[in-house]
């Protein structure tokens, strides 16, 4: 039994899990954040969410891309994930962002495509939804933090409930101990410094279960 399980209930867990609809929208370039998303996918999907991977759409140029091995094989290897597009941010209940850091900020892929969600936000269409973030960088310190709280900031503007893991499971002790949102170093080899497969399961699950709780609350 799960920390959350004995905290609040089972049957509060379970509570129209099967009917939220959770986007999962993440960029990467060299594939760890693809990775994020794709236990973030195993995680919504045990929570009984209908899931979405999505990625943002490329910006750089060509030749940045084939200067870089690692970028071009990922680029190669995800040609046929989907890209995100408005109509996904207004389809999904709940909607977990897995995004590198860029100088202690989302990259300009990320802002570019958030810029332009205006006229949803204008509506009241992004108002309500559940969302969380995860985050990487190349370094402990290289701005995961600082990345993930960029991205909830445009949140608050949009109405949104932010449903970050804080510590409701004891698989934050474990996988850095990042309150807002699964964060991972990744060393010069391209691997993630940190085992965070279970919390970023834990994380979708949690965003999952918080969608179903306001879903429940409107009805």
């Amino acid at each position: 039994m799960s920390f959350l399980t004995k905290l609040f209930g089972k049957s509060k867990e379970e509570t129209n899990m099967s009917t939220i609809k959770l986007a999962v929208i993440y960029y990467s370039s060299t594939g760890t954040n693809y990775q994020l998303a794709k236990w973030a996918e195993e995680g919504g999907k045990a929570a009984g969410a209908e899931v979405k991977v999505l990625k943002v759409p490329e910006l750089a140029p060509q030749a940045a891309i084939d200067s870089n091995p690692a970028w071009k094989a990922h680029v190669e290897e995800t040609r046929d994930v989907q890209e995100v597009t408005l109509d996904d941010l207004e389809w999904a209940d709940a909607i977990i962002f897995s995004v590198p850091t860029r100088f202690g900020n989302l990259p300009g892929q990320v802002k570019q495509f958030i810029d332009t969600t205006g006229g949803l936000w204008f509506n009241g269409k992004l108002a309500n939804k559940a969302v969380s973030a995860m985050s990487s960088a190349s370094n402990a310190h290289g701005g995961q933090e600082a990345t993930i709280l960029s991205l909830y900031t445009t949140m608050h503007h949009w109405g949104a409930i932010i449903a970050s893991p804080g510590y409701t499971d004891p698989i934050q002790f474990s996988s850095g101990g990042n309150p807002y949102g699964v964060s991972v170093t990744v060393g010069q080899d391209g691997k993630m410094q940190e085992n965070v497969e279970e919390a970023a399961k834990y994380q979708a699950k949690r965003t999952v279960q918080v969608a179903g709780w306001i879903k429940k609350g409107n009805q």
